[in-house]
């Protein structure tokens, strides 16, 4: 009996085991195997990525999908059924540990809301090193202290109890709603959009710029002019966390740090597996002549909004100009229209934002466009604001959305960093770092100090000044293929972005060598692939200037809306072509 006894007690510890090894078989051959998931491939052949400019996601939603709606402003109404994001509500308007947090002394404020006519405001501060310590270990509560500058607004038009925060770091709390930032919000209502996506780590817009193509800021290669902004982490592991100018770049600063990247980037990927790809920047191109007559690295627009003249190209935002294998220094031109997104051109996949429409009219669209604004639209307080910003954006997606290959096309509309502006969300540390820069958890240390992925050396396994993911900021994509009025709360950041390029094109290639993408969430959740043609099948076609709908969601081939045609006409009406003598080198940068 005893025996028995025992031999049940050894059967009944050794049948969990037996089960799993049969759940693991049966696991590994299951009788109907499970089809993937269908995903972007082959349903998109063109991605767009329009890249702008230093906002939090509070800054542009925090009140989503709820504006006040004074008189004289576009109105906005949410939809029926408009789901609700992580936004501001509650104490967290009227008690914000940024007001009750004594450490803020005079600069304390609540959040509050930035009037249509108080578009123009002072940039923001936001290091790498400042961004950590607004955070407070989390506590959200030191952004007037660490990141806040005091500036314009008010103006003249500010309402009197508005002037408190605004004369101060308080600044620094503001927020617009769908009165000012309303194409977005209307672009949010009918495509879908993140309330979780994150810079991928603490930073200013290079270090954006370099994780949105490569998901690494690790592997510093050469330096000019000394190593401001440059993080040593020892045996020749040297990290950006700065704003300093591409090395070689003919409009980069003289004066200033300059640095060249080791390493791979996604255009590296993209042009090993011959898909055509191009990054286009206002002001790239230094023979053409804008209409007050500069030109070369000089080239500007006057903002009726900031009040000033802007230069178009700001070399620190061209994040393959760090990288000799996709870099143009000279900023050359492609031999042709159709050259445009192909290997081989002396252009290298660096152009100018004209080059891009003129090529699609053309009938070259590349498969993935990454454009950045001239600098005076590109969203970013101090030369530019969300009414420029407004119009960029708008002007673009209008002219996508008349093209035919619209049904497989989709827009990321995303930002580099977040200015330093305030958001209440808490990023998760999924990167740790110890370095002179680092300062979230302590002194020194960000995190539990300790990174998990590795720098582009095979001999530097822990990249130090890589602390992510950074600030929340806005991410929304606007595709025939996403779910309508669709908000998506799964963990994202800049590295999704080229997840979702590396899986439409590349087979799910990754960077590799220490890349953030190689960990990143997915942006399928905005998507709707399940079928074989797209099912959010109205165009929205929308006023630059005041982000309102432009008549009805009509079908997208029907009579094109003379927005277009003006977007159009505005895109090609500058002469391309001056004396070469007349072009000017050496282009102070506007903005960080």
């Amino acid at each position: 009996m005893r025996g028995y006894i025992i031999a049940r007690m050894r059967f009944t510890r050794v049948l969990p085991l037996l089960l799993g090894m049969a759940v693991a078989v049966v696991a590994q051959h299951p009788a109907h195997p499970r089809p993937e998931p269908p995903g972007p491939a082959g349903r998109l052949q063109h991605i767009v990525v329009i890249f702008q400019e230093n906002i939090s996601f509070d800054h542009y939603f925090a009140t989503y999908p709820h504006a006040l709606n004074p008189p004289g402003e576009p109105p906005f109404h949410a939809l029926p059924g408009t789901p609700s994001v992580e936004g501001l509500s509650g104490a967290l308007l009227t008690q914000n540990p940024n007001f009750t947090n004594r450490a803020n002394g005079a600069n304390a404020a609540n959040p509050f809301r930035l009037d249509r006519s108080q578009a123009a405001t002072a940039d923001q501060s936001h290091t790498y090193h400042n961004e950590q310590l607004a955070f407070d270990h989390g506590k959200m509560d030191l952004f007037p202290k660490y990141t806040g500058r005091r500036g314009p607004p008010p103006g003249e038009h500010a309402p009197s109890w508005l002037k408190p925060p605004l004369t101060t770091q308080g600044l620094v709390m503001g927020y617009f709603d769908g009165n000012t930032v309303t194409a977005l919000w209307n672009y949010a209502q009918h495509y879908a959009m993140s309330d979780y996506f994150f810079g991928t780590t603490f930073g200013p817009s290079t270090v954006g710029a370099l994780n949105l193509i490569s998901g690494q800021t690790n592997g510093v290669s050469a330096t000019r002019n000394g190593h401001g902004g440059i993080v040593d982490g020892g045996a020749g592991s040297l990290t950006d966390s700065s704003d300093s100018d591409p090395l070689g770049d003919v409009c980069s600063n003289p004066a200033r740090t300059q640095f060249a990247m080791g390493g791979k980037n996604i255009g590296d990927l993209l042009t090993a597996a011959g898909v055509t790809w191009g990054w286009f920047q206002g002001g790239f191109d230094l023979q053409m002549v804008n209409p007050d007559g500069s030109t070369g690295c000089r080239r500007r627009h006057f903002s009726r909004i900031v009040g000033r003249n802007i230069t178009d190209y700001v070399p620190h935002h061209d994040p393959f100009q760090y990288y000799a294998s996709t870099a143009n220094p000279q900023h050359l031109r492609p031999s042709s229209l159709q050259a445009i997104g192909h290997n081989g051109g002396r252009a290298n996949h660096n152009y100018d934002l004209e080059d891009f429409f003129d090529a699609v009219l053309g009938g070259n669209f590349p498969q993935v466009t990454f454009l950045k604004a001239p600098a005076y639209e590109n969203g970013h307080a101090g030369n530019s604001d969300p009414l420029d910003g407004q119009n960029f954006i708008v002007r673009v997606i209008n002219f996508l959305e008349r093209q035919k290959q619209w049904d497989h096309t989709a827009v990321i509309l995303t930002y580099d960093d977040s200015d330093g502006w305030y958001d209440h969300v808490a990023s998760p540390r999924v990167n740790g770092s110890r370095s002179s820069e680092d300062a979230f958890t302590s002194p020194g240390v960000c995190g539990d100090g300790t990174p998990r992925l590795r720098g582009i050396a095979a001999n530097n396994p822990r990249a130090q000044g890589r602390c992510g993911y950074g600030p929340r900021l806005p991410l929304l994509v606007i595709s025939p293929w996403t779910r309508p009025n669709f908000v998506a709360h799964n963990l994202t950041d800049q590295t999704s972005v080229l997840r979702l390029i590396e899986d439409t094109f590349l087979h799910g290639e990754r960077i590799g060598r220490g890349s953030f993408d190689a960990i990143s969430g997915s942006l399928d959740p905005m998507f709707d692939f399940s079928g074989t043609q797209p099912g959010n099948t109205k165009r929205l076609l929308l006023t630059p200037s005041t982000g309102e709908a432009r008549g009805s969601r009509g079908p997208r081939f029907g009579r094109v809306s003379s927005v277009v045609n003006d977007t159009v006409r505005r895109l090609r009406a500058q002469p391309r072509q001056v004396p070469r003598q007349s072009m000017s080198g050496g282009g102070s940068s506007e903005e960080s």
